[in-house]
């Protein structure tokens, strides 16, 4: 169903998508080689980082999905965000390490840094994996965004999806990271100041005051009703913290390790503070908007509705427009991340010869352009986009978290023990899910205790037999 939206609004959306195309291609012009292309030469300060992180994580399913539990259950909506909040304090504080080591040995992604510890055939295992991970969250946002398009202004969801390709892939394969987190920055802004700001102050006025909406809410909604599958959710965004790609190129394109730990802590404290917020306006919306469910089809629509609902003519443009910087922020994101990881850390290691850097950023915008295209061919054909999805970040966060870590600090981690941790984790999750998840236990808990089984044991293992990797000092 279409909101009731009239043309003003839809012409800030529409020019908002505009500017974002404009500030995205201007960009283009920092961009001589890859090293700018992958990790803006290293030169992000710390309120770009901070706005980057913050933009990347508060995604179309960091919002209007949490959104609508939050809707639907309340307050257990909380207990989604809080584990990948605290895992983000925690690499706010690994992020120092992965900047200086990064620049110290030339290291752009996690992959590099398997190859620089435990061989090729490591890299291209870890590359693989994120590859597809990355690729189905690009699918999801696309769909997101034309969802989005499609509720707001009619347009359908197969023209929604070609818009957000031209958009996103537009600025993405010719500037790279410079594009996406400077575009980042301005999203950043829109979304905190309308939909952060604005629109809770507006919503908790219009019921009475926050006394009176938490009355007016069901009891039920202000329970902690945690069920297995909340806990495998929790479980799975704690361990996908430590082996977020897209977190580890923000630390690499940082100017120094204190710029980088700075800047993570302060982009994920103001998401802590969005947490919090998103809450306040979903309960806003169960009790202003009751019927969500009824009249749009899924309670995802219940932040979208409470814009229509509250906020004025020209407010409402540019809140809507923030809740598009957001989709977008993310699918950019993981855009350029499936671009480096294919390109770099794929393609270059099986060819016969090394790239030159000049080489590298032209397939890279190359393959910027197919990427996008294969996420379109993903998000218009493939039925459950968002079911790969959580699948991908499952078997990745079960089989890539550990072996990152390790990598980062373990000494005496093998390629042995890294390899089959890998295997053990991807493969052990994905028959537990297969098997039903037995004794309600999740799949990424059972995979990723067979990861660090494997990774540790082998390694010990290998260390007796003075099968030792080079370790990184920064």
């Amino acid at each position: 169903m279409k909101l009731n939206i009239g043309g003003l609004d839809i012409c800030i959306i529409f020019v908002y998508m505009l500017v974002i195309l404009y500030v995205g291609l201007w960009c283009r012009k920092k961009v001589k080689n890859s090293d700018d292309y992958f990790v803006a030469s290293r030169s992000l300060g710390t309120l770009v980082i901070a706005a980057t992180v913050c933009a990347s994580i508060l995604g179309g399913s960091a919002m209007i999905g949490r959104g609508g539990i939050m809707y639907s259950s309340g307050l257990v909506g909380i207990m989604l965000g809080l584990p990948y909040l605290r895992g983000m304090y925690i690499f706010s504080a690994m992020s120092g390490r992965i900047q200086g080591i990064g620049a110290k040995y030339n290291i752009k992604s996690i992959p590099e840094l398997m190859e620089y510890r435990f061989g090729r055939k490591a890299r291209l295992l870890i590359a693989g994996l994120i590859s597809f991970a990355m690729m189905a969250t690009v699918a999801s946002q696309l769909a997101a965004f034309a969802t989005v398009l499609r509720t707001v202004t009619g347009v359908s969801f197969e023209i929604g999806v070609w818009i957000a390709l031209f958009i996103i892939v537009g600025y993405t394969s010719v500037s790279g990271l410079f594009g996406v987190v400077y575009t980042d920055v301005l999203q950043f802004l829109v979304l905190i100041s309308s939909v952060y700001l604005i629109l809770p102050i507006l919503s908790v006025e219009k019921i009475g005051g926050l006394k009176v909406l938490f009355e007016s809410v069901p009891a039920d909604h202000l329970k902690m009703n945690i069920t297995p599958d909340i806990i495998g959710i929790i479980f799975t965004t704690l361990i996908f913290t430590f082996a977020g790609a897209e977190m580890w190129q923000r630390a690499f394109s940082s100017k120094s390790p204190k710029v980088a730990r700075r800047g993570m802590f302060i982009g994920n404290t103001v998401y802590a503070g969005t947490i919090f917020v998103t809450l306040i306006l979903s309960l806003s919306a169960v009790v202003l908007f009751p019927d969500v469910v009824e009249v749009y089809g899924t309670a995802d629509a219940a932040l979208p509705a409470l814009i229509v609902g509250v906020l004025p003519t020209g407010l409402l443009g540019l809140a809507i427009s923030g809740i598009i910087a957001v989709i977008m922020s993310t699918a950019d994101t993981y855009l350029l991340i499936s671009t480096q990881t294919f390109v770099v850390d794929f393609m270059e290691p099986l060819m016969s010869r090394e790239l030159s850097q000049k080489e590298e950023l032209r397939y890279s915008k190359i393959f910027t352009v197919i990427g996008g295209i294969v996420a379109v061919i993903i998000a218009l054909y493939v039925e459950g986009v968002y079911n790969v999805l959580m699948f991908a970040w499952t078997f990745y966060a079960a089989s890539v978290g550990i072996p990152a870590v390790l990598a980062l600090f373990w000494k005496k981690a093998t390629a042995g023990g890294i390899i089959w941790g890998t295997l053990a984790g991807f493969f052990g999750s994905i028959a537990w899910k297969f098997l039903g998840t037995p004794l309600g236990m999740s799949e990424v808990l059972v995979g990723t205790g067979l990861c660090i089984l494997c990774s540790v044991g082998i390694s010990l293992l290998e260390n007796k037999k003075n099968k030792c990797s080079r370790f990184p000092t920064c």
